[in-house]
């Protein structure tokens, strides 16, 4: 019977503030009479029932304004927290204290029947004590009734301030967690109870405990981000325990002093798995260089070059001059910059690098101070099917960028290329080996004088970024999405991977720190597996039925990228996530004429002439999986 009723009236919505006002004054009228009868007998209260009940009636006037001050009906008792409880405690001492002052201004005793402030005290603790058991109960019937068959069984990962604010977010709040413990990663906690569950250790029992409570999630307290992401091991274990884990979306958005709000949560995705560093910059320094100046970045709309915006914006730059062929995603770059950044002059401007005399005009009318060369053509096997493309777009795009550059004196310009370009295997690695070499000739054509100019040529080498459109990850969950299989190509191959943004900031400050000539590399982290990275994607999406399957290798894919070329050595800087590598110097009055002599081959001749072409330049670059080995017979 009662849980039938308790699932009615969870089934309908909240109770009128006024019912909850009614409520909370039964229970104070009915505290004073039941006190004034036990302490002065039943006949003798029951012969005096009018007067003492105008008197109660007039002291509930005193409870009522303390009941408005603090707004103690104004919330759903379904949902009462310890505040809920605290307003009805202040409320009922607020009242108690007017009353008080009343009988002693006034000697309300007088004029009206006499309760002894002793009653007074003792039926006012009553009644706060019955209001309070009313919102528990409430609330306790919710809990078992409406929530328990939807609720999902958690423990939460973390048992100091940011684990138990979590905890306290979801019990206090409407919430489909229930508590059920901590994880904690200390020797001193284990077998502690806290908030009234037990705490756990995270040692090699956890997986059991996990299945014997019957545990599906596990929220990540801020402060164990990082850990989580480092700790492969601990991941592995709650994917194959099928366990979800949910996470903030990030640290900074706690600042151990703010309270948690578990609707923040959201469930952890491959990308803050893998495991990386946090990356510092100077923010100061780049802040310096880069405010209130006027600022190109080629490729605006791509996975690069529009990260570069969104961080570029921050330092408030005078005038930013954004071009890219995409004219959707960067119609979209457009609406980005109106509705975040609207005080700063944005021109989105459809152009291709290729056309020379377009780029003149723009150079000419905006004068660049900075210049974030990030347009080029990225896929591997589209490159390896159209050369001549690779070449007019990547090589002799850049060089109009860089030349251009020069014209104008433009003060820095930063070219953003690709650890594919060491020891190259594939068209598109040698073409940005190539634009490697043109902007290193012309910054050292510079410095000895035989190119007048001004500008500082920055190069920025890194592997994969993650999320970006020619990653994996979007074409594993897609494939994922359809019940797979997945795709990969071969079951040893490794890459290096760096989020987008990461890998924006350090673009950043390379192109800041340099005086020009650098090739600046990023530590990559740690390889990850092709294959690793299925796996766990699939442990991720809970679907355990979709298969792997290997492919074999594209043309011109490689098992394993480098980030330095074998003859190649690093210096250090000031940033331990950037080095510099010293390469060889090539001849600028040479690389003008073998990329000239390259860009007329990509206008008449066949793919074999272009590149052998592109391995006269580069005779590092060997053929891999593709028609164009023959070349390096």
């Amino acid at each position: 019977m009662i849980s039938k009723l308790s699932s009615w009236y969870f089934s309908k919505r909240a109770l009128p503030l006024w019912c909850i006002l009614i409520l909370d004054c039964c229970l104070v009228l009915f505290s004073d009479l039941l006190v004034y009868m036990l302490m002065n007998g039943p006949a003798y209260t029951m012969e005096i029932i009018k007067p003492l009940s105008g008197a109660f009636f007039f002291y509930l006037i005193f409870y009522l304004l303390g009941f408005r001050m603090f707004h103690t009906y104004s919330g759903v008792i379904r949902y009462s927290s310890f505040i809920d409880l605290q307003k009805i405690a202040l409320a009922m001492l607020s009242g108690l204290g007017m009353i008080a002052i009343t009988k002693y201004v006034f000697n309300s005793d007088d004029w009206l029947f006499p309760v002894r402030m002793r009653d007074l005290i003792v039926s006012a603790l009553l009644a706060t004590v019955l209001m309070w058991a009313m919102r528990v109960v409430v609330k306790v019937l919710y809990d078992n009734t409406f929530t328990q068959s939807s609720s999902r069984r958690t423990m939460v990962y973390g048992t100091a301030h940011g684990g138990v604010g979590l905890a306290k977010s979801i019990r206090n709040n409407n919430s489909r967690y229930k508590l059920c413990g901590f994880i904690s990663d200390g020797e001193d906690m284990p077998e502690h109870m806290l908030m009234g569950v037990k705490v756990y250790h995270n040692d090699a029992r956890l997986a059991d405990v996990l299945k014997r409570e019957n545990i599906d999630t596990v929220l990540i307290a801020p402060h164990k981000n990082e850990i989580i992401r480092n700790n492969e091991q601990m991941t592995d274990m709650l994917l194959r325990a099928g366990v979800t884990m949910m996470m903030m979306p990030s640290p900074k958005e706690w600042d151990g002093k703010a309270d948690l709000d578990h609707n923040q949560l959201r469930e952890v995705d491959i990308l803050d798995l893998l495991p990386r560093d946090e990356i510092q910059i100077d923010i100061d320094t780049i802040g310096n260089q880069l405010s209130d100046r006027s600022i190109m970045v080629t490729g605006a709309a791509g996975s690069i070059g529009s990260e570069l915006v969104r961080q570029l914006a921050r330092f408030r730059p005078k005038r930013l001059i954004l071009i890219d062929q995409a004219e959707t995603p960067l119609h979209d770059i457009r609406l980005m910059m109106v509705r975040n950044w609207p005080e700063i002059e944005a021109l989105t401007i459809v152009g291709d690098i290729t056309n020379k005399r377009r780029m003149h005009d723009l150079f000419d009318r905006y004068r660049p101070e900075y210049v974030f060369h990030a347009a080029a053509y990225k896929h591997v096997p589209m490159m390896e099917d159209n050369p001549g493309e690779s070449v007019r777009n990547n090589v002799q795009g850049t060089r109009n960028i860089a030349d251009l550059a020069v014209e104008f004196g433009t003060r820095k310009f930063v070219m953003v290329s690709t650890d594919k370009a060491v020891n190259p295997t594939n068209v598109m690695g040698c073409s940005k080996r190539i634009c490697e070499i043109y902007v290193q000739s012309l910054d050292r054509a510079i410095k000895n004088g035989t190119v007048k100019g001004v500008t500082q040529f920055v190069t920025t080498r890194f592997g994969n970024v993650l999320g970006s459109n020619g990653s994996v990850i979007p074409l594993f969950k897609e494939q994922i999405k359809k019940g797979g299989p997945i795709t990969v190509t071969h079951k040893d191959i490794i890459r290096y991977f760096m989020l987008i943004p990461e890998a924006c900031k350090l673009v950043l400050e390379a192109g800041t720190m340099g005086h020009g000539g650098e090739i600046y590399v990023f530590d990559m982290g740690k390889p990850v597996r092709i294959v690793d990275l299925a796996r766990r994607m699939i442990d991720l999406s809970g679907a355990k039925d979709v298969k792997i399957e290997f492919i074999g290798l594209r043309d011109g894919e490689k098992l394993y990228e480098e980030v330095l070329n074998k003859e190649e050595t690093t210096l250090p800087t000031d940033n331990p996530k950037i080095k510099i590598a010293t390469v060889r110097d090539y001849d600028y009055e040479d690389a003008c004429r073998n990329i000239q002599a390259l860009y007329e081959s990509s206008l008449k001749d066949d793919d074999m002439t272009i590149v052998r072409h592109m391995k006269e330049i580069v005779p590092e670059f060997k053929s891999s999986h593709s028609q164009y080995e023959a070349l390096d017979k």
